[in-house]
Order: C-alpha cells, then sequence, then structure tokens
C-alpha cells in the first residue's frame, strides 16, 4: 500500500516565524474569513472531506486568504508569484526554509509551488475571550490523494474538538497534555494554566507542537516519551488526554495502520487500561483528569466492565471517578471507522484484508461492541480518606451551554455527596438549578398527569420522571428552607406517607449528582 511519507516537520526558526504570522495576520487567513469565502454548502462539504464545491469556489477568488487555503489545506500547486504575494514579509524563501512548501514540477516558466504542510486557521472561545491560532499538521489524504503514513500528525478533528469541549477551563498551576500531538489541547490549557507540559512519543509530534506554540506566541514545556514516562513522580492539577486509543489489531495485515497518533501498539483496549490505572498517582488534590476512550463490550448488558475494572483500584484510593459512554459500534463499524481514518477506501485492495484482520481480532476476545466515551477523574481536596466515587451511565443527548462546566460540578458533587449522610442532607439548604423545568403529559379534558417529568435544559439534557411529591419539592427548592423542611410542607400538603422523606432524599442526590439541583 503506498502511504504519505511526510518531509521534515516544520523548523524553528524565530524571524520566519514571526513573519509569517504577520503576513497570516495581514491576509485575515481566519476561519470566519475562509467560511464566508467558502459560503456554507463548500464549507460543510469540506468538513466531510469532499473538496470538489471549495475548489469551485476558490478557483475565481484572487484573496490572500483564498490562495493559502487552495495551497495549504486543499494542495494545490499555485503559481510561485501568487504565493510570493501571499506572503510578502516571509516570501517564498523564507516559506521554504520554515520546510512549509517546496518548488513543483512545472512546465511555468516562472514556477508553482505546492505545500509539505497543512496550515490552517482554528478559531475558538473560553473565558478568556476569542481565540484565533494557525495551527500546522501534515498533509492529509484530502490533500495528497495517498493513504496517511505511519508518523502522520493530525490537525484538529473531531476528537480534538470533543476533548477541548470538555475540559474544565478554571485556572490553575500547573496541566498535562499527555499525547499532545500537535499541541492544540496544550494551547488551550496555556491560557488558564501558569505552566503547561505536553507528552508525546513521536518525535515529530513535538516538532509540530513546538512550531504551533510558538506560531501563536505561547510558551509550552514539550517532553518525549511514552505514556506518564516523561512526567515520573510529578503530579498535576490538570491531566487532558487524547490518547492512542484506537484499538487495532497485531496482525501483519494490520501493520499498514499502525499510525502513532491512534495506535498504542498494545493488544485490546490494555493502553487504555495501563493509563487509567496510573493516571490517578499524577493527581494533585483537587486535581482532575479528563479523557477520550474506547473499551471492548463483551457483554452488551455490562457495557461498563472493563472501565469498572480500570478504575476499581482508584475509587479504592479515594480518587473519585465518572465514565461517560457516548455511543457504541459494532465491530465492523468501528473496523470500517478507523481503516477509513487512514485514508483507504473499499476501492482499495488494502480494504478487505484490513477489515477482515479487525473482525478476526474482536473474534479471538469475544467482543460485541465497541463503547465510546469521556473518563473523569478527580481526586479530593479534603486529606480525610473516604472510598473513591465510581460512576458510569450511558449519557444521553447534549443540552446548551458549557458542557465542561457541567461535567466539572457534577464531578465535585459526586465527591460532595459522598461526605453527606441523610442528616446532612436533609439540613443543607439545596437550589434547582434554573435550567430545569417541569413537563406535564395529560389527557386531553383530565387535571390529573399521567406523567410528570424534570427537563434539563443544559448539561445532557435529561429528562427524569417524577411524582407529585418529589416535583412539588424541587420546585420549593430556592435554599430558603432546608431539604427537611420542605419536604415536610410538601408532605402536609398532600398528605403524603411518612417514608416520602427518605425516598425524597434518595432521588435528590441524583437530581445533585446530574446538576440538576445544586448544593
Amino acid at each position: 500500500m503506498s502511504t504519505d511519507s511526510p518531509t521534515g516537520p516544520p523548523r524553528m526558526l524565530p524571524e520566519q516565524i514571526d513573519a509569517l504570522r504577520a503576513d497570516l495576520a495581514a491576509a485575515s487567513y481566519l476561519s470566519a474569513t475562509i467560511e464566508q469565502l467558502l459560503g456554507p454548502v463548500a464549507a460543510d462539504a469540506l468538513q466531510r472531506a469532499n473538496p470538489v464545491p471549495a475548489d469551485r469556489v476558490l478557483a475565481a477568488r484572487d484573496e490572500p486568504a483564498a490562495l493559502l487555503l487552495r495551497l495549504f489545506t486543499l494542495g494545490a500547486v499555485v503559481p510561485r508569484a501568487q504565493v510570493e504575494a501571499a506572503l510578502p514579509a516571509l516570501g517564498l524563501d523564507g516559506a521554504m526554509r520554515l520546510g512549509l512548501v517546496e518548488l513543483a514540477p512545472t512546465t511555468d516558466a516562472d514556477g508553482a509551488v505546492r505545500a509539505l504542510l497543512e496550515l490552517a486557521p482554528y478559531s475558538a472561545s473560553d473565558d478568556a475571550g476569542q481565540i484565533d491560532w494557525w495551527i500546522a499538521s501534515d498533509l492529509s489524504e484530502l490533500a495528497t490523494g495517498r493513504p496517511l503514513g505511519p508518523e502522520h500528525v493530525l490537525g484538529v478533528g473531531g476528537a480534538s474538538l470533543t476533548l477541548a469541549r470538555i475540559t474544565p477551563r478554571a485556572h490553575v498551576a500547573r496541566v498535562l497534555d499527555l499525547g499532545c500531538g500537535g499541541g492544540i489541547q496544550a494551547l488551550h490549557a496555556s491560557r488558564h494554566a501558569e505552566h503547561v507540559v505536553a507528552t508525546d512519543l513521536s518525535e515529530r509530534a513535538l516538532a509540530v507542537a513546538a512550531f504551533n506554540a510558538a506560531l501563536n506566541g505561547i510558551e509550552i514545556e514539550l517532553r518525549q516519551g511514552s505514556l506518564l514516562d516523561p512526567v515520573a513522580g510529578e503530579d498535576f492539577d490538570l491531566i487532558v488526554s487524547n490518547p492512542p486509543f484506537v484499538i487495532t489489531p497485531r496482525d501483519p495485515a494490520a501493520e499498514a495502520t499502525t499510525w502513532t497518533y491512534r495506535d498504542g501498539r498494545r493488544a485490546g483496549d490494555t493502553l487504555l487500561a495501563e493509563l487509567v490505572r496510573a493516571l490517578p498517582a499524577h493527581l494533585s488534590p483537587g486535581g482532575s483528569a479528563v479523557m477520550l476512550g474506547n473499551w471492548e463490550i463483551t457483554d452488551p448488558a455490562e457495557w461498563d466492565a472493563h472501565p469498572r475494572a480500570w478504575l476499581q483500584d482508584a475509587a479504592a484510593e479515594g480518587v473519585d471517578a465518572w465514565v461517560l459512554q457516548r455511543e457504541q459500534e459494532d465491530p465492523a463499524q468501528y473496523a470500517e471507522t478507523w481503516v477509513r481514518d487512514g485514508g483507504i477506501t473499499t476501492r482499495d485492495p488494502d480494504w478487505a484484508p484490513l477489515v477482515g484482520a479487525w473482525l478476526d481480532d474482536f473474534d479471538r476476545r469475544g467482543v460485541e461492541q465497541l463503547g465510546f466515551g469521556y473518563l473523569l477523574l478527580r481526586r479530593p481536596v479534603a486529606a480525610a480518606p473516604r472510598p473513591g466515587v465510581l460512576r458510569t451511565e450511558q449519557a444521553p443527548g447534549t443540552g446548551s451551554g458549557t458542557l465542561a462546566e457541567h461535567l466539572a460540578a457534577s464531578l465535585r458533587a459526586m465527591g460532595t455527596l459522598a461526605t453527606l449522610d441523610d442528616a446532612a442532607l436533609a439540613a443543607a439548604r439545596p437550589v434547582r438549578a434554573a435550567d430545569v423545568v417541569e413537563r406535564r403529559h395529560l389527557t386531553p379534558g383530565q387535571w390529573d398527569p399521567m406523567l410528570i417529568e424534570l427537563v434539563q435544559g443544559a448539561g445532557f439534557a435529561r429528562s427524569v420522571r417524577v411524582d407529585q411529591q418529589l416535583a412539588a419539592t424541587v420546585g420549593a427548592l430556592d435554599g430558603t428552607l432546608t431539604l427537611a423542611q420542605v419536604v415536610g410542607a410538601v408532605c402536609a400538603l398532600t398528605e403524603a406517607e411518612e417514608e416520602t422523606l427518605e425516598r425524597v432524599l434518595a432521588a435528590v442526590r441524583e437530581l445533585i449528582r446530574t446538576g440538576m439541583v445544586t448544593l
């Protein structure tokens, strides 16, 4: 199978990097500009790796941003003079010295240029404001027309965006980006951390991350090594990781798909198991870890068997953990997803043997489904020992608001509840979250509802079925009265049974865990 063989990584030449930054800014090579140039149809198609609409739109545009997008993302060969005009401070010679472009074979007397690396605008926002960066990575198969090489360094993909969205952004002292790739998580962390350490096994990935940090004027510390080896004996306030979790068969037929960025070179999901078991030792008091992962499911009725086993020791050490499964795939779907991820299609002769190698590998271990989701850990601040809370659930949909804040608050609430017995909870003054509303279902013409639900607007948009007493209790939780006082008043009004308090306490605990009620 012919794969993309990367050229050298981008070079750290401060003067040329400063010139490149100035040129990109002057060209308004920003996400907003690109979206405006392309329009919604071409922009959406490009997100699906379909470049045809974008090529058609950009062919008629002569703005510098359009030229840079064609060159650095679509893999177009462009005239030398146009590159010089789009990068006046850096110049073609400077771009070649940085390792971004090379001269392309052409019959044009003036010469032509092609990109050696992708350079894409990236935009986001956080508590510190708007983000507009430029991110270098290896050229995708969209630009090269070939499968990816084994040392390929990804740009900002779907998994990277997901991890960035679920990572808490409270100010902390030390952050670790484990398996940093091109460095996007480390760049985000630099906005709310005093010091950021980013590690990766790939020397090429670290070179790209260093270039991205320099291009965007950000300081991070880079270290090479496997998993947690580069930070032995150190702890952090926040650990973020999009590790090489893809479950890949250890089979010669699959060697063509052992990309460093996604394959930890372990059988099954053992790399993730190893990492999750080792992470708690690197969390400072009050520190948390946020990561993505895949796990194998041999019994669909116990989808969480593997992550539960990995986290038992952490719970015994007093570390709280929360596993959220967002989706499942069967073995065939999983194999198709990751064979395609490497740029191999059903038309390639390698497709059938690769998919077959994946299916054989899963058959050997009796794998029926593959789970994907988030793994969150938190070491409590308090020194008093207690067992950690281990919660696993299949997450529902996604509501409005910031998911990172919801996850962090819910993880803290899990730990807080572990310190409160029923008497303490009854004496607390919880408050219904502002985004929770009540929904009643009635038969037309009837007064009594068939079904009452509490519905969460933010977070995971949860819907919880409740009875009249619990609905009335939650509706009255404004922090004025204790929970016991509210339940007592509701019982007096509804002539409820004496055991209502015990039942309501258990239900309110769950509502607090999910952020529908706050302490």
